[in-house]
């Protein structure tokens, strides 16, 4: 076994850096520890693409930890630099599970003296390659005609190819806007299975992986900057379109992130598109670029000043065909923004069967489970089968913010409530996407009168009116809650803004707990450095009895089992076994035997104290015959004051993240957040909603 694994390639500009990033969330997920190493870096300035492995979640290495040889050296002595990689790379092998290498980049020599370099270097670190080729318009016969070239280059050095990998598939008659149909990527994979003792995959080309930032736009044309916020130029521009026919016709063919260059004697048509980038009805624009030196007339300038606008536009003297032949020619790297990482993230993750290439490289799972690959485990379960997620809090940026987040990573289907043209502004102010997202309008009329009358019938045991039933939906926890209930959502995270109760509130009026459950509970996902537990009931219940303390126990091993770790239950009290008595004791006690009897089939014990719960050596004395002494996954607290107290102490003292609450026992997946929640607690509890909802059924009243 290996653990480290070669990234190269035939060529430049495969997109090898992109499955690096893949590679790295692959095994970051799989093992304790993961280092990366770059063989060669350009002389006199810090290499960009290895700035972005090192800055990767679960990389420890400095830039200069990781890095090789310069071009430079390399060039003076290429044996004495190969020596030299050897020895770096073997100080990083020592101290990581598995090595991520990235191969050259084809910048200062030749490619076939570069090919070979690769091949040389991987034979003599002992590492297995992926070979990734470029399938930018190329047929699947070329792909693979390209791919054997590699192969052979690197079988004649010695070097072991696992995988081939064709990135950024596309063909000569796609439009850039256009996505890559499902059957061109099939056809490349056909190919490349023919290719014998590899894993093969192929990856389709995307517009924002290549999309330059604006600034390189404007700075290709000699633009200036005239209008609008001048941070918006590092953003991405995702498409260009030529302007040159008149308003109705530019607005039909407008595509999200894309610049728009035009005459600068048109500069009518200006007012219009920016009501269009605006309003939430059009795509929004990356920026505007005026042809020709001409000036902004004094009265559109005055017109465009009455709106509020951060949409950058320039001016450039060039004309339309020397510009727009600029700009077509540009690309941006994929390392340029964290954006693009998560897409590259993503994309690898869907059309890479990385069990199968785990299984090549002979990477082996580990037995512990850190916290960074509990999450990254979270978010791959959320993805293989994605629900539809409403989150009704869109005025807080941390929403939006992890809104754009998890529609990269593909985690899930967002539906956000509020007005399409704010959420969108505030997006474009923050820099975000938000590609996918589908924004609801809580005040559409038909909405709240379908709503209003489905609240109406459902409490009409209460006397509730479809007058205060509309009055009601005025509160997005109720609105979001009653898109669950009937089956517009999976399932729901509020909380950033709202109390615990008024998230609560409206699924215990009428989604209701599931069959057999009689109380909603909170859990804890709590990531200890080498294990994940649950503990619970550390959000809800003051003070529950004996039978809602049975249904939590039984609700929080139902959760472990969803998480995928193995419950073996500890009713936490003061006393252990019949060794204490007293009314607290005593409620746990029956509540262990309530427990018993529902679920007879789960590794249970109780009462037990805490330390021997935890700890093997005290479990031995206490409890030597106990299958769950000292080795418990799931803790049932007595009341909510010992649990939200224990929970946040473990959290704080020994670095434990806390993921949750998680709400238990409900018919439909609804969480609630804290109102401190960082925007990563915010994904991962999305994430975590997105699995709750994975095993209820889809549909209306579900």
């Amino acid at each position: 076994m290996s653990n480290s694994i070669y990234v190269a390639a035939p060529e430049g500009l495969t997109g090898k850096s992109m499955v690096a990033v893949g590679m790295i969330e692959a095994l970051t997920r799989t093992v304790r520890s993961v280092g990366v190493f770059r063989p060669v870096v350009r002389s006199g300035r810090q290499d960009e693409i290895l700035q972005i492995l090192v800055s990767q979640p679960g990389i420890t290495q400095t830039y200069e930890e990781a890095v090789g040889v310069t071009y430079d050296e390399l060039h003076a002595d290429a044996d004495a630099a190969l020596h030299v990689l050897v020895e770096k790379c073997a100080a990083i092998k020592a101290k990581y599970e598995s090595v991520v290498i990235l191969g050259s980049d084809y910048t200062e020599t030749t490619s076939p003296t570069e090919l070979t370099f690769n091949a040389r270097v991987a034979a003599n670190l002992n590492a297995p390659v992926i070979l990734v080729v470029s399938g930018r318009n190329r047929t699947p016969a070329e792909i693979r005609s390209a791919a054997e070239g590699g192969l052979a280059e690197f079988r004649a050095h010695h070097a072991k190819v696992i995988a081939v990998i064709a990135n950024r598939v596309s063909s000569l008659d796609r439009a850039s806007s256009e996505e890559v149909p499902a059957e061109e990527l099939e056809a490349v994979r056909a190919e490349l299975a023919k290719l014998p003792g590899v894993v093969t995959a192929a990856l389709p080309a995307d517009r924002l992986l290549a999309a330059p930032r604006l600034r390189a736009q404007f700075e290709a044309v000699e633009a200036n900057l005239v209008l609008g916020n001048p941070e918006l130029l590092d953003r991405e521009s995702q498409d260009i379109l030529v302007a040159a026919m008149t308003l109705p016709n530019v607005l039909r063919r407008l595509t999200p992130e894309s610049t728009i260059i035009m005459p600068g004697d048109r500069s009518d048509m200006l007012p219009g598109l920016l009501l269009a980038h605006a309003s939430g009805s059009f795509p929004q624009l990356a920026g505007i670029i005026l042809l020709g030196g001409y000036e902004i007339p004094d009265t559109i300038a005055r017109l465009i000043n009455s709106i509020h606008n951060e949409l950058p536009i320039g001016m450039t003297h060039l004309g339309t065909f020397t510009a727009a032949d600029k700009m077509f020619r540009l690309e941006g790297a994929m390392t340029s923004s964290p954006r693009k990482v998560e897409v590259a993230r993503r994309l690898f993750s869907e059309h890479v069967d990385v069990p199968a290439l785990l299984a090549a490289l002979q990477v082996h799972r580990s037995e512990v489970m850190t916290p960074l690959m509990f999450e990254h485990q979270l978010q791959d379960i959320a993805r293989n089968d994605r629900r539809t997620i409403v989150m009704p809090e869109s005025t807080d940026d941390r929403i939006l913010e992890s809104a754009d987040i998890l529609l990269r990573r593909g985690v899930a289907n967002l539906i956000l409530l509020g007005d399409a043209q704010a959420i969108k502004l505030r997006a474009a102010h923050l820099g975000l996407g938000l590609l996918g997202v589908q924004v609801v309008n809580p005040n559409d009329p038909e909405l709240v009168e379908k709503f209003a009358a489905e609240y109406a019938r459902l409490r009409a045991h209460k006397g509730v009116t479809l007058e205060q039933a509309r009055e009601k939906l005025k509160d997005l926890s109720y609105f979001g809650t009653m898109m669950v209930h009937l089956g517009m959502a999976d399932g729901m995270v509020s909380g950033a803004i709202n109390t615990t109760a008024n998230t609560i509130r409206p699924s215990l009026e009428f989604i209701k707990t599931k069959p057999g459950v009689n109380v909603v509970s909170g859990s804890f996902l709590m990531c200890m450095p080498d294990r994940v537990v649950v503990y619970a009931d550390c959000a809800v219940n003051p003070d529950p009895t004996a039978e809602q303390l049975a249904d939590i126990a039984i609700s929080s091993a139902e959760t472990a089992i969803a998480f995928g770790i193995e419950p073996r239950v500890a009713m936490l009290s003061y006393s252990t076994g019949t060794s204490g008595t007293g009314a607290d004791v005593d409620k746990v006690r029956a509540a262990t035997e309530i427990v018993r009897e529902r679920r007879p089939d789960l590794a249970l014990e109780g009462p037990i104290q805490f330390d021997a719960a935890v700890d093997a050596a005290v479990a031995r004395t206490k409890l030597p015959d106990s299958k769950v002494a000292g080795r418990a996954t799931v803790f049932i607290f007595p009341d909510l004051n010992t649990g939200n107290n224990t929970y946040k102490a473990v959290q704080r003292s020994s670095g434990a993240v806390a993921i949750g609450p998680v709400l238990q026992g409900l018919k439909r997946a609804v969480n609630d957040l804290s109102r401190g929640a960082l925007v990563e607690d915010i994904v991962n509890t999305v994430a975590i909603t997105a699995i709750q909802a994975q095993a209820e059924p889809r549909g209306e009243n579900a």
